[in-house]
């Protein structure tokens, strides 16, 4: 009886291990996913019209999916790029207003992720975001993004 106990014990105590370092590679991919976001999205996008930063986190193939008047409007990557270079070139000095963000969800499986993003414009709350990213061989990139506007 001491036995079974005691191997049963054991067996508890491999899978607690396997589990908390399955866990701690989970929570590495997020920071990652995080990171990425930040970059290229935050700072790309929104807080310093970074286009090498949007480059390098959005995969070619994204494509932000716009919900608009019951239907689906398509915005690649590239039309969203030179959106932001317009304008850094037209307002050198940045936006004139204060972006902020919070990312309260990070979910990921394998190779894909989704993430939860509230966006804030002089603190009041524009955008909830849900991106979907993928894992490729240079690391995580961004592929794809759905939104609701609160304004």
């Amino acid at each position: 009886m001491k036995r079974v106990f005691l191997l049963t014990l054991a067996a508890v105590l491999l899978a607690s291990s396997a589990l908390f370092a399955g866990e701690a590679e989970v929570e590495k991919e997020r920071a990652s996913i995080r990171e990425v976001i930040e970059s290229a999205y935050i700072r790309g996008i929104h807080t310093e019209w970074d286009a090498e930063a949007a480059r390098n986190g959005f995969h070619p193939e994204f494509a932000m999916l716009i919900f608009e008047e019951g239907g689906i409007r398509k915005l690649p990557i590239g039309d969203w790029v030179k959106s932001i270079e317009r304008n850094k070139k037209n307002h050198p000095d940045g936006p004139q207003y204060k972006i902020t963000h919070e990312i309260p969800m990070v979910d990921v499986t394998g190779n894909a992720a989704v993430a939860k993003i509230e966006m804030y414009k002089d603190g009041t709350h524009i955008f909830t975001d849900y991106m979907s990213l993928y894992k490729f061989e240079g690391g995580w990139k961004i592929v794809g993004k759905i939104f609701h506007r609160h304004m």
